[in-house]
């Protein structure tokens, strides 16, 4: 046995930096990010589109938890593939197997054709617990329940909590609940930030710790709730020219939003 286990590990941080960014993200509170998330992006924009074209609640999210469990190794931007997503299944309604729909959708499209086979794979053992859900079971993990929709996912696909595609996977069934139920849920303080690229990038100009436990502490001392934090960080790093217009027109506090890239 080791002592790893008993030594706590003392991280590398700027805190000047760290103070500047709690500063701004105080600033901004949680209705910046909602205006973000409904406003700005674009992946929000695709499921409205999706949900008015189907006409049906279940069908809907579902297919969105389906879509954001295969959103990874993508051949565009997210915005671009959840509109190839929205467009698609607004003019092809899944009449049966949702993976069966993907095996289809998949191989032809232009945003997301790599490691299709194991996508779909994915899709295989997600069905079945998709398929055990109703509105009303849909609408419980909403309203309260979003926390208990990580943990079963994760199960269903053993993943752990914290795996990217699983967080995303509730960040867009958020998306989804609102659109379906007409109602604001904020995210649990408890799921984390989505590990990617982007995101791991960004915390290296705080410090060297993970980054869901650095932001899970920055939700913290903000209030915010880290998939709203991602929903606000989303436009710096690397957001389109159109994102930046529409966070320019849609939000008073664009300035404070863009002050977050040069930290």
């Amino acid at each position: 046995m080791t002592l790893d286990r008993f030594v706590r590990i003392k991280y590398r941080s700027d805190d000047e930096k760290i103070g500047e960014l709690v500063r701004i993200l105080g600033e901004l509170g949680l209705d910046c990010a909602r205006t973000i998330e409904e406003k700005v992006d674009l992946q929000f924009d695709a499921l409205r589109n999706l949900r008015e074209n189907l006409g049906n609640d279940e069908l809907f999210i579902k297919l969105v938890v389906a879509n954001a469990i295969v959103s990874y190794q993508l051949s565009a931007k997210g915005e671009q593939w959840w509109w190839e997503f929205s467009r698609y299944f607004s003019a092809n309604p899944p009449g049966g197997s949702i993976a069966e729909a993907y095996s289809e959708f998949l191989p032809n499209s232009r945003t997301n054709r790599r490691i299709v086979a194991g996508k779909i794979r994915r899709l295989e053992r997600l069905e079945p617990f998709l398929e055990s859900l109703d509105v009303a079971a849909l609408r419980e993990y909403y309203f309260g329940g979003m926390e208990r929709l990580r943990d079963d996912l994760a199960g269903t696909l053993n993943s752990k909590k914290s795996a990217k595609t699983i967080v995303f996977a509730v960040k867009m069934f958020g998306y989804a609940g609102r659109i379906s139920f007409g109602e604001f849920v904020p995210y649990p303080m408890t799921i984390e930030i989505p590990d990617d690229v982007r995101i791991n990038a960004y915390t290296k100009h705080f410090t060297n710790e993970p980054p869901v436990s650095f932001w899970a502490r920055i939700a913290e001392e903000t209030g915010i709730p880290p998939l709203h934090i991602d929903s606000i960080l989303w436009p710096v790093l690397g957001g389109s020219d159109e994102v930046l217009r529409r966070l320019k027109d849609h939000c008073g506090k664009s300035n404070a939003v863009l002050r977050l890239a040069s930290l």
